[in-house]
């Protein structure tokens, strides 16, 4: 039977983190059984099993960080059994590693395990290993049963905790820095960080310590000092993907919507959903506006690859969801063919799953245009970044009153600002504003967006 592989989970996904085993070795193995747990650029996901048969081996331990192709485990018929994870062999002459000098007034030099492998391993007249002597002494290490020379792997800084760790601990104040992880290769997990909260809950009333600083080379000369935070895989993601959005040959197109309208619209539908105790936001109106005006434009409904455009036969609109680890797009699939009442349920549920960390694959991947709604937050207007390979996306502002005249009479109308970016790639000018001309139409006449 072929290895069970790293598959691509999510359209960005370079690697994985094989963070848990859901089965072990010698368990009989049925098509569909949840092998172990992956942690991607996006969300934890569960690895299937596709055949039948007993897991022979762990080709790869918990926690180890897996590129996608390559093989984590093996289902056989049970002849060939291998307890323990295996690794691979480690080479002769190591690669360089970065060593620290010490400092000038240590008592003495300190030559770092990462050093000694960076050097040439010679055997010695009483077949003793011993590495080339390092400028500042020399480092001996014993044999090793297999004749091989073995050092300490050098800290890599990287924090191994699970993504609910981080958000209890977060949510608690406790800095995962200070916890010593009890999970596989010291990965903190949801146990360690309840041990932390019931710690400090029954310990008594302490003056606050002051935040971990790291003091960079400005600092020790007097400047100011500086804090590293480390970055979860979905900002690191984020940043990589919108820095390769900068590339993109883009335009802005910005209008105003009287939104007087599309306000008392809202309304009464949702003093009309008020039984079935469901709630439309202005979001959700705009989700399912943009929907109505992409099916009409397909042109806009469509993405760059390749060297050829591509027009999708689905109208899919993703919602951009700020998240304590990243930005989030999940997506509405078919909003053109849903109606308003069940795309306000599905974008509360997906908003809910984005920020708890529980979206599947299917709900973050196939998005046609994506909007991004920052109005809550008091913003006027903004200009979002493409999300690629999307032609579009629409940026939201707040609702603002304006002063207009109206039958002689000065009044006050709500107004929103939307700016839509477009790939210039796939769309003109032209194009892309009769798009948004068509859109500000239906929200200034709602009703048109339900039928």
């Amino acid at each position: 039977m072929p290895d069970v592989i790293m598959p691509r989970l999510s359209d960005t996904m370079e690697e994985g983190e094989l963070s848990r085993w859901m089965k072990q070795v010698g368990d009989e193995i049925h098509k569909g059984d949840v092998l172990a747990e992956i942690e991607t650029d996006k969300a934890t996901m569960d690895l299937e099993a596709f055949d039948n048969g007993i897991l022979e081996q762990h080709l790869v331990a918990a926690g180890a960080l897996v590129p996608i192709g390559e093989p984590v485990a093996r289902i056989g018929d049970g002849s060939n059994i291998v307890t323990g994870d295996a690794a691979p062999a480690a080479p002769a002459v190591a690669a360089p590693a970065v060593v620290v000098a010490p400092p000038a007034d240590a008592p003495a030099p300190v030559v770092a395990a990462a050093a000694a492998a960076a050097a040439p391993a010679t055997p010695t007249p009483t077949g003793e290993l011993r590495a080339s002597p390092a400028p500042t002494g020399e480092l001996r290490t014993s044999p090793a049963p297999t004749g091989e020379l073995r050092t300490s792997p050098a800290p890599t800084g990287e924090l191994r905790t699970s993504p609910l760790a981080r958000k209890i601990g977060r949510e608690h104040g406790i800095d995962l820095h200070t916890l010593t992880g009890t999970g596989p290769q010291g990965r903190i997990t949801r146990t360690d960080v309840d041990s932390a909260i019931a710690k400090q809950q029954t310990a008594p009333a302490k003056a606050a310590a002051p935040a971990p600083v790291v003091a960079t080379s400005a600092a020790a000369s007097g400047a100011n000092e500086s804090v590293d935070v480390p970055v979860s895989r979905i900002r690191a993601v984020t940043a990589r993907r919108l820095t390769e959005s900068q590339a993109v040959p883009h335009f802005f197109l910005t209008s105003v919507v009287n939104v007087e309208r599309l306000v008392a619209f809202r309304a009464d539908v949702n003093e009309s959903l008020a039984a079935l105790g469901t709630k439309v936001s202005l979001n959700d109106l705009f989700v399912r506006a943009s929907a109505v005006a992409l099916r009409a434009h397909p042109e806009v409904n469509a993405s760059w690859g390749d060297g050829v455009i591509r027009r999708h036969q689905h109208v899919n609109v993703g919602v951009a969801v700020a998240t304590d680890d990243g930005l989030l797009v999940p997506v509405v699939a078919d909003a053109d063919q849903k109606p308003l009442g069940a795309i306000a349920v599905e974008t509360r549920a997906l908003a809910g799953l984005a920020r708890s960390g529980g979206l599947s694959l299917g709900q973050m991947t196939g998005g046609t245009f994506t909007i991004s709604n920052l109005g809550m937050f008091g913003i006027d207007s903004f200009t979002a970044v493409l999300n690629p390979p999307e032609a579009g996306i629409l940026a939201i502002g707040a609702a603002t009153d304006v002063p207009a005249v109206r039958d002689g009479i000065l009044v006050t109308v709500p107004t929103v600002k939307i700016t839509l970016t477009v790939d210039h790639r796939v769309l003109d000018g032209a194009v892309a504003a009769a798009f948004l001309r068509d859109l500000v139409a239906l929200l200034e006449e709602p009703l048109r967006i339900v039928l």
